[in-house]
């Protein structure tokens, strides 16, 4: 069979072609398509014409399209579906690819091209968008080492590759550690507080094993229930311990070593280029721009938040001293919290469930999306896709296509934890043509068992929410060049989109369109809507000390603070004392398995959570004025959405708002005021 990734793919809306795809194809299209890319980048060094914007820099824009839906293709199936083999490919092209990237990046007459763009050229005569690229370009090339030394840049060629490898192998520590573990159990007495739905599930798991009795994992539809619901102390503490060790026990997924390399080569690399840490690297190209600012933003949020978060972990206490147990732990906390729950607010996460099926809360976003933006979502089952599970749907906007999107809802081995939005291709103008992109959103929601459908929690609803914000922006991205278009802006502003769609889930209105019972089609009790709102504050000074934390520990690691002789736990549990009310579990840590910092994109970046929920409080607030469908608003919004990173995020944002953002609005939203 030929290999379909050789050329430009000729399905449907040039969607990829899964279905033809083998995983040995990936390395020798890859290596083609780099190939190609090189001689692209040639003949733009080789063109004598004098260097200007249209044969420079947006032809440099244009190379390498086909590696980059190719490398996307590779690197979502890793994450996604992946395998043995897909694992091991990943460790070999990761540096192939940064070596690409370097060529590119450290080429010396390209640079003098593109600097001569900058120099030469009559800005008034550039529109708007390609300002921002110009300005793009040439930041890129300097922050990727144009400026260094010929020694410098081979230093730097040496640690983008060594990093390359790292980040791949520390996630595919964190995947191998999830699935390598299982609590197996045998007794249904230690079954007691769980939910038949959950002890369901774990039998279904047990039998898919190939065991007896019930079957439990770290995987989050299976972990977060256990935890919450298991009156079993006992055996909550192992499940937490299990999670806390991941990629922390003395076996070869250990990262402890992979964690300062990592740092260490990052903090090398910002020192080449000029700064004095990693994280003056990163947020010099962030709304927040130096670390000083996101010491303050996380020490005064974290002072706002502490004596709340004080008062709830108390009132867990008082629970629990109820059961004779004198000192609350970690592995105590989901459980009491939701008896705290149910006792404050008579409202049980399990006993909303069968309100939340997982196809009607899609269908709640599309119609959310609809009302907003006028998009339509109709199901298409002529295009490949690369699990049975995975459903595309087609987006269009007045019949007019607009985007395909994938989703993906269940845990497989072959998937790594958590929840994410990707895109196979991005959205930008070749000529009079607008490619628009293709989206992706992957969760590990439970699976249906038997005649009961996936039925969601509503923090679930709210994830599926968060990932949907974000494919909207990417699939409403209207922009000319693909590296300004969509979710490319700056990082502290990305989870904007995000956030924001969140909020739809406790307007009661909105609530009382979806949240009906999967058998009898039954609504939502108004009494139990009210719960929901009145408890969307509910813990929130923990999960904010929790997120903050988070933070802190990120900025530690990329400032410098990590010392030789300091193991990971120590530095872990003393740089997060002060966002900490429980007593460390010894011998866990959550570094090993912080994917997001060391396997994500958000080194000295996991602030901007915490940094967008301002910006989101404050946007929704704006729509709560006028109505959260206002058309108006919503027009404006959508304009925030579609021009992407074309514009400086403060002001798209203030174009929106019509000022800066008030960060009161996320106080009051969060009860810490």
């Amino acid at each position: 069979m030929s290999n379909p990734l050789l050329h430009p793919f000729d399905t449907a809306f040039q969607s990829v072609p899964f279905e033809q795809i083998q995983q040995e194809h990936f390395k020798p299209a890859m290596l083609e398509w780099i190939s190609r890319a090189k001689t692209e980048i040639a003949d733009l060094v080789d063109n004598e014409a004098a260097p200007d914007f249209a044969n420079t820099i947006a032809a440099l824009e244009r190379v390498g399209k086909q590696l980059d839906v190719v490398s996307s293709t590779f690197f979502n199936l890793d994450s996604a579906e992946t395998t043995d083999y897909l694992q091991q490919l990943a460790q070999e092209l990761s540096p192939l690819l940064a070596e690409y990237n370097n060529d590119l990046m450290l080429n010396e007459a390209l640079f003098r091209r593109v600097k001569h763009v900058v120099e030469h050229t009559d800005r008034s005569a550039l529109t708007a968008e390609e300002n921002r690229l110009l300005d793009k370009t040439y930041k890129s090339f300097v922050r990727n080492g144009a400026l260094l030394s010929e020694a410098e840049k081979t230093q730097l060629r040496d640690i983008d590759q060594q990093l390359a490898t790292l980040t791949m192998k520390f996630s595919q520590h964190v995947l191998q550690e999830t699935n390598a573990y299982q609590l197996h159990i045998e007794q249904e007495a230690d079954l007691a507080g769980l939910p038949d739905s959950i002890v369901g599930a774990a039998r279904a798991e047990a039998e898919k094993r190939g065991m007896s009795g019930w079957v439990f994992t770290l995987h989050f539809p299976s972990f977060m229930p256990f935890m919450k619901y298991a009156a079993n102390r006992d055996l909550r503490k192992a499940m937490q311990l299990a999670a806390g060790k991941r990629a922390f026990k003395d076996n070869e997924n250990n990262n402890e070593e992979v964690i300062r390399t990592i740092v260490d080569l990052r903090a090398k690399r910002a020192k080449l280029l000029g700064f004095d840490t990693h994280a003056e690297f990163v947020l010099q190209e962030r709304m927040a721009a130096t670390p000083d600012t996101v010491f303050d933003f996380l020490h005064d949020l974290l002072q706002k938040a502490r004596p709340h978060a004080q008062q709830e972990i108390a009132a867990l206490q008082a629970l629990a001293a109820a059961d004779g147990i004198t000192q609350i732990m970690p592995y105590d906390h989901a459980y009491y919290a939701e008896k705290l729950r149910e006792a404050r607010f008579d409202l049980s996460e399990e006993a909303l469930k069968p309100y939340f099926p997982l196809d009607r809360v899609l269908d709640a976003a599309f119609d959310a999306a609809n009302r907003l933006y006028g998009l339509t979502f109709s199901e298409r089952n002529d295009i490949q896709k690369y699990h049975p599970e995975v459903t595309v749907y087609e987006v269009t906007e007045q019949g007019s296509h607009k985007a395909l999107l994938y989703t993906d809802w269940h845990p497989r081995e072959g998937k790594r934890a958590g929840a994410w939005m990707t895109a196979y291709r991005g959205q930008y103008r070749d000529n009079e043509q607008n490619i628009r992109p293709h989206i992706s959103i992957v969760c590990n929601f439970a699976r249906p068992v038997g005649d009961t459908p996936s039925l969601l929690t509503f923090t679930e609803v709210t994830t599926l929410f968060h990932e949907f914000g974000h494919a909207l922006h990417g699939m409403l991205a209207d922009t000319t060049f693909e590296s300004l278009s969509g979710t490319n802006v700056y990082w502290d502003f990305v989870e904007l989109p995000s956030q924001f769609m969140e909020n739809y889930c406790y307007d009661k209105a909105f609530l009382r369109s979806f949240a009906k019972h999967f058998q009898t089609g039954e609504p939502l009790p108004e009494t139990e809507i009210d719960k929901i709102v009145a408890a969307a504050n509910f813990m929130e000074g923990y999960q904010t000390l929790r997120q903050l934390g988070f933070g802190l520990l990120d900025m530690a690691y990329h400032t410098g603070k990590l010392a030789d002789g300091t193991s990971i736990e120590t530095f872990e549990t003393e740089t997060v004392r002060d966002a900490q009310l429980y007593a460390h579990l010894p011998g866990t840590a959550q570094s090993p398995s912080f994917s997001h910092i060391f396997a994500g994109g958000y080194s000295a970046g996991y602030y901007s959570y915490k940094w967008a929920e301002v910006l989101d409080a404050d946007a929704f607030s704006y729509f709560q004025e006028n109505g959260i469908f206002d058309p108006e608003t919503a027009a404006k919004f959508k304009d925030l959405l579609r021009l992407g990173g074309t514009v400086d995020p403060m002001e798209l944002y203030v174009r929106f708002r019509g000022r800066k953002p008030d960060p009161q609005a996320l106080l009051k939203r969060a009860g810490l005021v």
